[in-house]
């Protein structure tokens, strides 16, 4: 059992791709009115909205758990709709040496698809997979289109 890991969900998306992209990219901090429930609260601490290297602080509840997250986005590609964030602080560091969320979006025909991936290195063998972690961006998905598929 190896220390690196990859992990990939993609999601259908009834709500248009370019709108998740903007949320993330240019409007982290309206994602707790969308998912009240999974986070609390991002922040701008360094840089630029949507700006690769800009750093976003967010406080999110996983697994039943307040917890807290400094990120980097270490790239934008505006084509593929693809937002990558590297975790630099935070509880997620107790367990993984590097840890890096990326999303993007993939339209097959007329159906757009949230591609999440995530890619680690766990800090020993002990370590689990983060398959709740997975779950928890296909809730938070999911949160994001509702809302706006109420307006």
């Amino acid at each position: 059992m190896g220390l690196t890991g990859k992990l990939t969900a993609e999601i259908e998306y009834k709500s248009g791709g370019d709108v998740f992209h903007e949320v993330f990219r240019y409007m982290p901090h309206e994602i707790s009115k969308m998912s009240p429930e999974l986070i609390q609260g991002c922040d701008l601490h360094e840089g630029d909205l949507g700006s690769v290297g800009s750093v976003i602080f967010c406080k999110y509840t996983h697994d039943g758990k307040e917890k807290v997250s400094k990120d980097i986005v270490e790239a934008i590609d505006e084509e593929k709709k693809l937002l990558k964030l590297k975790v630099i602080e935070g509880d997620l560091m107790e367990l993984y040496k590097k840890f890096d969320a990326t999303f993007h979006v993939e339209t097959r025909g007329d159906i757009d698809l949230i591609k999440w991936t995530f890619e680690y290195e766990k800090l020993n063998v002990d370590v689990e997979e983060p398959l709740t972690l997975l779950g928890f961006c296909i809730k938070l998905t999911r949160d994001i289109e509702l809302h706006h598929a109420s307006k």
